[in-house]
């Protein structure tokens, strides 16, 4: 398997919806969910222009990365950016996020060894600053899988519909005979099974049940050889490019034209960092040590997503 490595120079989230989010001292990843609290978290599409136009999409644009490479970049073209201004929630350094293959699975924290968990990060508590309609759908999608209809029977109203839609999901992937690990993303891929998918979005809801194929069968593969257990750490998997839009330009005049152009071949080129879907849950802090495990040749481009 082949590795890179980086680091996590900053990490963002905002509950409600704006083009930039602050900064913080950590998020906490939710598994197949998004980053708890955020606003772009769940299992369909959160992205207010995605969902106007059609709100089955499955989510494959849960959590957001930018390298802070590019802020450099941009700043010798008289453009000051700083980390979360474009809406990322992880600011990477030292790993080119912009050449991995789609289906890259990406850990945070201190690498595993001998089959011997690193220490778990404590998951943060919910922020009193995060509205709680913001949080309440992140909530109430998380809920796949085999506790999902016991909480969806206890919940009333709005919060306990969007749990049985969940659980609904979760049934139907398994169904499906959908490749996860502990059914974590059964809800996005069963998603993306149910909506009608061009074909980028296709490719990368592919790449992304691979990814959680590959970790499945890691887990059953520790299992034979009695050790912990897979690598416990955050985890992302890749699944395509950020697509710029003109809101770029709305925060900086003409920075658009700087993350989106063509190269020589007249190919478009996207600089405006990756879109991922949630592995592994946990908490992730500036200065986390990032593993990228790409996946097996031949690798693909990402696309667009």
């Amino acid at each position: 398997m082949e590795i890179q490595r980086g680091a996590v120079a900053s990490v963002s989230r905002n509950g409600v919806y704006s083009f930039t989010k602050p900064t913080r001292d950590e998020i906490v990843l939710v598994a197949g969910i998004g980053v708890e609290g955020d606003s772009h978290a769940g299992v369909h599409v959160r992205h207010q222009s995605r969902v106007r136009a059609d709100p089955t999409q499955p989510n494959l644009r849960q959590v957001h990365l930018i390298h802070q490479e590019l802020f450099a970049e941009v700043a010798r073209k008289g453009y000051e950016v700083q980390p979360g201004d474009l809406g990322e929630n992880l600011t990477t350094s030292g790993i080119d996020l912009l050449a991995l293959p789609v289906g890259t699975i990406l850990r945070f924290g201190p690498p595993t060894s001998g089959g011997t968990p690193a220490p778990a990060a404590t998951p943060a508590p919910a922020r009193a600053e995060a509205p709680a309609r913001a949080e309440a759908p992140a909530r109430a999608e998380a809920a796949t899988g085999a506790e999902a209809p016991a909480r969806a029977e206890a919940a009333t109203g709005a919060e306990g519909k969007a749990l049985a839609e969940a659980a609904t999901l979760a049934g139907t992937a398994s169904a499906a005979g959908a490749a996860s690990v502990d059914g974590v993303l059964a809800g996005v891929l069963a998603a993306a099974e149910a909506a009608t998918l061009d074909e980028p979005t296709a490719r990368a809801a592919a790449a992304v049940r691979a990814a959680a194929a590959r970790e499945a069968a890691a887990a059953r593969e520790a299992a034979v050889e009695r050790e912990w257990g897979t690598d416990p750490r955050p985890a992302l998997v890749v699944a395509g490019l950020r697509n710029p839009c003109a809101q770029i330009n709305g925060f900086r005049p003409g920075l658009l034209r700087e993350v989106i152009g063509h190269d020589e071949d007249g190919n478009v080129v996207r600089k405006a960092g990756v879109m991922t879907v949630v592995l592994r849950g946990g908490a992730v802090r500036p200065g986390d040590a990032i593993t990228a495990e790409l996946p097996p040749l031949p690798h693909a481009p990402m696309e667009r997503v």
